[in-house]
């Protein structure tokens, strides 16, 4: 899965129809005027105004600094659809340089549809400057096949106005799950519909958070050489039984279930929700298109202490390119997302002017110097309530950062199976339904 938007509300989008032809995705170098021609993707749609406006500025600046590079750019919605996705790379209808969940990273490879970058990445300024586990994961057997943009990590999200209300220190988000349960009581016990924490469990939303919330306790859903499932475990055992209590036992999850993020997203909007998992790009959502207030909504780390999933998305580079779109790629990288403080992510004095949400906790993408730059603009430009996040911060320097599993939409289908059951069912076997879980789960991997 990923999150659901990046600075703003803007969620990741573009991508080139499948109806078009391979030559206007994969273009080549444009002999005939004597430039090199790039397509990328993920540029957003008309409908987002403010930010296609920002990224066809970057993009503009870009051609005017490197006027011997042609870059020509596709969107759609989402960045990449995953049903139609393979089938692009397969029918050489990608674009030069395209968009990618991490999660893709290694299946590209595996396909052979991407263009090993290893011998150009010398000339891509901010390289060493990126996040160390962020870059791992677009190396594959030592050779780097793609760079990435930007990552998330779940937390908790809650209501600080609820809190107070239900006699809670809104600057202690719960650290653990037994904590979260008892907070969660207490807001529940406010009445007038009022739901003290919420999960998904629909739409392979359910089985991402049952990892993320396996990665919590310190436990995982697939074995690290990713052949066995490692759902049917004591930690497997205690996400089940902890929303199956809260649920059924304490009434702390309210009667309906089946949730999806724009449900559950809903429901804190209106101030009717004391928590939920989520990273801290919702905030923003919330507050635009759902009626939330800053001032009411924190961010914590994820309880439990262990882990945290995090994801995101960065760009990879077409098998066909020639050296100089690849060369020509990187630039552009470079320029639109890879420079603290500037371009189409960092440029944060442009993004506040526009009434933007700056300072917000992440992406936070870049180490050192750069991070240190970087920081230093977000904060001089920050027009959030930075301290509700702090203890966000604060209690990430702790927890294992881990990426989502293999085969992870197939994984996540299984477990919305359980998720729903004991959400849906008070009666739901936990066991029977880990051991079908894992079993279903071995089968997925042994296909891949």
């Amino acid at each position: 899965m990923r999150s659901t938007g990046f600075r703003r509300t803007f969620a990741a989008i573009g991508v080139c129809s499948l109806a078009l032809t391979a030559a206007a995705c994969g273009s080549g170098d444009d002999s005939a005027s004597g430039k090199t021609r790039i397509t990328v993707n993920c540029e957003p749609p008309k409908s987002a105004k403010v930010d296609r406006t920002f990224f066809d500025s970057d993009v503009a600046s870009f051609e005017k600094q490197n006027p011997d590079i042609d870059v020509v750019t596709h969107d759609a919605f989402p960045c990449q659809d995953p049903k139609t996705f393979d089938a692009k790379l397969a029918g050489g209808q990608m674009e030069d340089v395209f968009y990618t969940y991490f999660t893709d990273a290694k299946h590209v490879v595996n396909i052979k549809q991407a263009a090993d970058l290893t011998p150009y990445i010398k000339e891509l300024k901010s390289y060493d400057t990126l996040q160390r586990q962020l870059r791992d994961i677009y190396t594959v057997d030592g050779k780097i096949y793609g760079i990435p943009r930007t990552g998330y990590s779940m937390g908790l999200i809650y209501n600080r106005k609820l809190f107070q209300q239900a006699g809670l220190d809104p600057d202690k988000p719960p650290a653990t799950w037994d904590e979260v349960r008892a907070d969660a009581k207490k807001i529940a016990a406010l009445g007038k519909g009022t739901v003290g924490y919420a999960d998904y469990s629909a739409q392979n939303q359910g089985g991402w958070h049952f990892t993320a919330e396996m990665y919590s306790q310190g436990g995982d859903v697939v074995s690290a050489d990713g052949k066995k499932a490692t759902v049917d475990t004591p930690q497997g055992k205690a996400v089940l039984q902890n929303l199956h209590d809260m649920r059924w036992s304490d009434n702390s999850m309210g009667s309906k279930q089946l949730l999806v993020i724009n449900d559950v997203q809903q429901l804190m909007g209106s101030g009717k929700l004391g928590m939920y998992l989520s990273a801290p790009d919702n905030i923003p959502i919330l507050v635009k298109e759902k009626g939330g207030n800053y001032d009411d909504l924190a961010l914590g780390p994820m309880p439990g202490g262990q882990g945290t999933l995090i994801g995101g998305d960065g760009y990879m580079f077409n098998k066909h390119d020639t050296p100089a779109q690849i060369r020509a790629g990187l630039k552009w990288l470079d320029h639109m997302f890879l420079t603290p403080g500037t371009g189409f992510l960092g440029d944060y004095a442009r993004a506040k002017k526009a009434n933007a949400p700056v300072g917000l906790p992440e992406p936070r993408l870049f180490t050192g110097a750069a991070d240190a730059k970087d920081q230093q603009v977000k904060k001089a430009n920050a027009n959030v309530p930075v301290q509700n996040y702090q203890a966000f911060l604060d209690g990430n320097q702790s927890l294992q950062m881990k990426i989502e599993p293999p085969d992870a939409q197939q994984i996540y289908s299984v477990l919305d199976g359980a998720v729903s059951a004991v959400l849906t069912k008070k009666d739901a076997n936990i066991d029977q339904l880990l051991k079908d879980a894992s079993g279903k789960i071995d089968g997925i991997l042994a296909r891949g």
